[in-house]
């Protein structure tokens, strides 16, 4: 912080010497010229201040609050900027909201607004990927590269101890000719031979095309592919557990396409706690046949948590609380021992990926829950009628 920006560069031609003053040429061809206060080379993984830099030098410039990615720093006698960094525009947007569960402030030390605009304000600063706007309820719009990027930007402020509440990622879209359109992806998956097959049957659903096929490393084989970004939110995860961890995925930006319509969702609705308490295994054990668990016995849960997947499309709403009647009459169906499997670990990015429109990922330094965004049924069920 003492030292301010740093300019980061190498230096293409000429000698950068201390004391000497440069001219900063900024994206619309402005000129700043000033002389930066240190000048710093690198040595090894660290740096070292240093009187004078030559051509092939990695340098790190103090003093120059006004430079930006992608500037030259040039002669001011004799600027000639070198041709501009261009960097992938964002494709996918989120929302990033303070957290207002009742378990918001247990483990967090982060929890207003305010801190998570600072923070996100000083993200971008140095990453040029990430774009911020303003969003309802004053939340903020964050925008990147990708789920990943954006999932790396939460994992970090986690573990910096904030709390917040994001929503499902969402294409940016623009109009072209009084049309909408949506970016889409040029990628490439390296897969062992035998998983060719499952690679294109789960491409085909998300309107992705493939491209080209040829053999890569011996026993496997490169497919490439274009796909709406849309598409490509939870291919991930998919191709890992079809592939058993075996698959490489790479993709970048190539444009933009029309709106190609409807692609595939969650298939099941939620589960949701009609009440705040402690899961029991008496409860899960008569849910466990309706759909998949997010929860284990002894669980804290609160209402308007998304406690499992439902089997069918529609959500449903359950007491996980339920304990089992203390009565004096004993049987063997009566005492059978409860028995669950294992329940759903969801990360930030399976979470993502799992939430619907009307739901929000609780995201806290020591937890991680899915919940709706109006807890109560009443209120729910009042905006599906206004709906």
């Amino acid at each position: 912080d003492y030292l301010g920006r740093l300019a980061v560069g190498r230096v293409v031609r000429g000698t950068l010497r201390g004391g000497q003053s440069v001219s900063v040429v900024g994206a619309e061809g402005t000129t700043v010229s000033r002389a930066p206060a240190q000048i710093f080379g690198v040595e090894g993984l660290g740096r070292v201040e240093a009187k004078e830099l030559m051509a092939g030098d990695l340098f790190i410039l103090a003093g120059l609050p006004d430079v930006h990615i992608g500037d030259t720093i040039t002669d001011p006698d004799d600027p000639d900027p070198l041709p501009r960094l261009t960097v992938d525009e964002p494709v996918l947007q989120m929302t990033f909201a303070v957290n207002t569960s009742p378990f918001a402030g247990r483990h967090g030390k982060f929890l207003t607004s305010r801190h998570l605009k600072e923070r996100l304000e000083r993200e971008v600063l140095g990453n040029v990927a990430i774009a911020l706007g303003p969003a309802e309820g004053g939340a903020i719009r964050v925008a990147g590269r990708g789920e990943l990027q954006l999932a790396v930007l939460i994992e970090s402020m986690r573990r910096e101890g904030y709390e917040m509440e994001v929503s499902r990622p969402e294409v940016v879209t623009r109009d072209v000719d009084g049309k909408r359109h949506e970016p889409v992806e040029e990628g490439t998956v390296d897969v062992p031979d035998e998983h060719v097959g499952a690679v294109t049957q789960s491409l085909a659903p998300r309107k992705g095309t493939i491209t080209d096929l040829h053999p890569g490393d011996p026993g496997r084989t490169i497919v490439s592919f274009e796909a709406p970004t849309r598409g490509l939110l939870g291919l991930r995860t998919e191709l890992l557990t079809l592939t058993r961890g075996t698959a490489l995925l790479h993709s970048q930006h190539r444009g933009w396409v029309p709106w190609v319509g409807d692609l595939p969702q969650r298939r099941g609705g939620a589960m949701v706690s009609d009440r705040q308490g402690q899961a029991t295994g008496y409860a899960l054990d008569n849910l466990q046949q309706r759909g998949t668990l997010l929860i284990s016995p002894g669980d804290e849960v609160y209402e308007g948590m998304v406690v499992g997947e439902n089997s069918r499309s529609d959500d449903m709403v359950v007491n996980v609380c339920k304990e089992k009647e203390k009565t004096n009459i004993r049987s063997v169906s009566h005492d059978d021992a409860v028995k669950l499997p294992p329940a759903r670990s969801l990360t930030i990015e399976t979470a993502m990926e799992f939430i619907d429109v009307d739901e929000l990922v609780e995201i806290t330094p020591g937890s991680l829950h899915v919940r709706k965004r109006l807890r109560s049924e009443h209120e729910r069920r009042r905006q599906n009628k206004q709906k």
